[in-house]
């Protein structure tokens, strides 16, 4: 399976998305990474590093952005009209979710090798990869709702 359409069905899992977006807003991680780590079962750390550059410069010119803006959409912003604006989020937040894809698209594309690695592995060497490690209770509650 595809690792986009892996995503999809791992993050219908319960718990998945709120573990998710907990790494990513609380402790600054790059859900889309991880979960790339987790399905390609354990990258190598040369496998991580180049990933995880990628990553963070995707995310500074582009998620970051568009991730903004989507939030900045969610409230009021008088006198602009309320459909006009829950209609242009709801378009920004689709083109967030296309960059994120395409993300996974360059990540999948990488080929890194599988090591076999189990999930909460997976998510340990990742989060270390990219940037200040998130707390191991927070990758466990992630890697519990993963398996």
């Amino acid at each position: 399976m595809g690792l986009w359409d892996w995503t999809l069905a791992a993050y219908a899992r319960p718990g998945v998305p709120e573990a998710c977006l907990m790494l990513q807003d609380a402790h600054g991680q790059n859900t889309s990474f991880l979960l790339w780590a987790v399905w390609a079962e354990g990258p190598g750390p040369q496998d991580l590093a180049i990933a995880a550059g990628l990553g963070r410069d995707w995310e500074a010119r582009v998620l970051g952005p568009l991730r903004t803006v989507r939030r900045t959409l969610k409230a009021d912003f008088p006198p602009v009209d309320d459909g006009a604006r829950l209609g242009l989020r709801e378009d920004v937040e689709a083109a967030e979710l296309r960059a994120e894809r395409v993300l996974m698209e360059t990540f999948e594309a990488l080929e890194a090798g599988k090591n076999g690695a189990p999930t909460l592995a997976a998510l340990t060497a990742a989060s270390a990869a990219w940037g200040p490690p998130a707390p191991p209770d927070a990758l466990a509650t992630l890697a519990a709702a993963l398996d």
